[in-house]
C-alpha cells in the first residue's frame, strides 16, 4: 500500500494582507499530479484543510475540487480536522463521500471506528483522529457517566487512542493533528501558552506510521514512523530555508515502512533579501531572481528610505515585509530588551504575545478574561 502524507493546506490563508490561494490551486494541482505519477494508493490529509473555522466560499469550491480530482484519479482520501477547522463542517457530507473512497473524520464521539484495507501483505487499518481538546473528551466521558475525566491535552489524547480498538498483530496507521513534544516549531503556527498542548509520542506506540499534521515543518519524533510531512507552502520567513514536500510512505509487511519525500516547486517562493537600498535595488542584485516571490527586505542603510515600501515594490512586486538593521535599531532593541519588560504589567505582556501571534490584539471579552486569571492566580498566590 503506497500513501502520499500532506497537511496543514490551511486553504484561505492570507500572510500580511496577500492572498495565498493562487498559490495554493498551483500547489494542489502539483499534488493530484503527484499521486498519479508516484502510483499512490490514497492520499491523507493531517488535518487544518482550511485556515478559518469559516472558510470563504472560493475556498470550500477549490478544496471540493482537490477531492474531486483525487477521487476521479481512482485514489483513495483519509482526511481529519485540524485546530483550524470547524470539525463539524469538515465532516458534512462524510457518509455520502464514503461512496467513492473519500473518508473524513467525524466529530469525536468517544469511538474511532477504522477504515479496512487490503492488499497483498493482508490487513491494514486506518484511524482517524480529530484534532481534539481536553474538553471535548471530557464532553464525550460525561455523557458515557465516567468520572475519571482529562485534565489535560496528554490525558485527552492517550485516552482517546486507548479507547480505539487496536490489534498490534496487524499493520495499522493513525491520522492525527496534535503537537507532539519535542516537534520544532515555526513562527506561522498557533501556539499554546505554556506549551499545554504537548503530547507524547509513546501514546503512538502502537501504530505502524503516524501521519501528523500541526507542525509546518517536516520532521519525525522518537521514530521516523511518526512524522510531521509539514506544510506544502512556506507561511512564514521562519520556513524561508526550508524545501517543501510530501511525504510518501509503502507500507510492506507488518514491520516495513518506507519513507521518502518529494519535493514541491512553488508558484512563487518565500525568502529574505540583505543590503542596502542601492543594492538591492541594483538589476545586478535581482537579474536571474524571481521577482515575483514574497519576499522580506532587510536594508542595512543608516537612514530610512523615504516611501521605501512603494519604491521597493517597484522591483518586488510581492515585498511583505521591510526592516532595518543598523546601529539605531540595534540600539532600540537593547533598550527595550529587560527594563523594558520589568515596567510592564503581566496584561500588558500577555496581551503583546497574543498579538506577536495572531497578528491582532485581544478582543475586549478576551482582555477582561486575562485579567480575571491574573487576578485569580494572585488571589491563590
Amino acid at each position: 500500500m503506497k500513501l502520499l502524507h500532506i497537511s496543514d493546506l490551511h486553504l484561505g490563508k492570507r500572510i500580511n494582507e496577500f492572498s495565498m490561494l493562487e498559490d495554493q490551486k498551483y500547489i494542489l494541482r502539483q499534488i493530484l499530479s503527484l499521486a498519479e505519477t508516484e502510483r499512490t494508493d490514497g492520499v491523507i490529509i493531517a488535518g487544518d484543510i482550511y485556515d478559518k473555522p469559516v472558510p470563504s466560499a472560493e475556498t470550500v469550491q477549490t478544496f471540493d475540487w482537490f477531492l474531486t480530482g483525487l477521487a476521479d484519479k481512482g485514489k483513495q482520501v483519509f482526511a481529519v480536522s485540524g485546530n483550524h477547522d470547524s470539525a463539524e463542517r469538515i465532516a458534512f457530507g462524510a457518509q455520502l463521500m464514503r461512496g467513492r473512497c473519500v473518508y473524513i473524520s467525524p466529530v469525536y464521539a468517544g469511538v474511532t471506528a477504522p477504515i479496512a484495507l487490503t492488499d497483498e501483505y493482508g490487513e491494514l487499518y486506518i484511524y482517524l483522529l480529530p484534532f481534539i481538546k481536553p474538553a471535548v473528551v471530557r464532553y464525550v466521558l460525561e455523557k458515557e457517566g465516567e468520572t475519571e475525566l482529562p485534565k489535560s491535552y496528554q490525558e485527552a489524547v492517550k485516552l482517546a487512542v486507548e479507547r480505539m480498538q487496536v490489534d498490534s498483530a496487524k499493520r495499522n496507521i493513525l491520522v492525527a493533528h496534535q503537537f507532539v513534544t519535542g516537534a520544532g516549531r515555526c513562527e506561522s503556527e498557533e501556539i499554546a501558552v505554556g506549551g499545554l498542548d504537548n503530547v507524547d509520542a509513546d501514546i503512538f506506540d502502537r501504530f505502524d506510521y503516524v501521519a501528523l499534521g500541526h507542525i509546518h515543518s517536516p520532521q519525525w519524533i522518537m521514530r521516523e514512523a511518526v512524522r510531521y510531512c509539514g506544510t506544502p507552502l512556506k507561511y512564514s520567513f521562519s520556513e524561508a530555508e526550508q524545501e517543501k514536500s510530501v511525504t510518501i510512505l509503502e507500507m510492506g509487511e507488518k514491520g516495513r515502512v518506507e519513507i521518502s519525500t518529494v519535493p514541491l516547486k512553488p508558484l512563487r517562493d518565500m525568502r529574505k533579501i540583505r543590503g542596502t537600498y542601492l543594492e538591492v535595488m541594483s538589476r545586478p542584485f535581482y537579474q536571474g531572481t524571481n521577482r515575483e516571490d514574497y519576499v522580506q527586505i532587510t536594508l542595512t542603510d543608516e537612514e530610512d528610505i523615504p516611501d521605501g515600501m512603494q519604491k521597493l515594490r517597484s522591483v518586488y512586486p510581492n515585498l511583505m515585509r521591510l526592516v532595518y538593521d543598523n546601529r539605531r535599531t540595534r540600539q532600540n532593541q537593547a533598550l527595550e530588551t529587560v527594563p523594558e519588560v520589568e515596567r510592564k504589567s503581566e496584561l500588558e505582556l500577555f496581551g503583546e504575545f497574543y498579538e506577536l501571534q495572531n497578528n491582532q490584539p485581544m478582543s475586549s471579552e478576551q482582555t477582561e478574561f486575562v485579567k480575571q486569571m491574573i487576578e485569580e492566580g494572585r488571589s491563590k498566590s
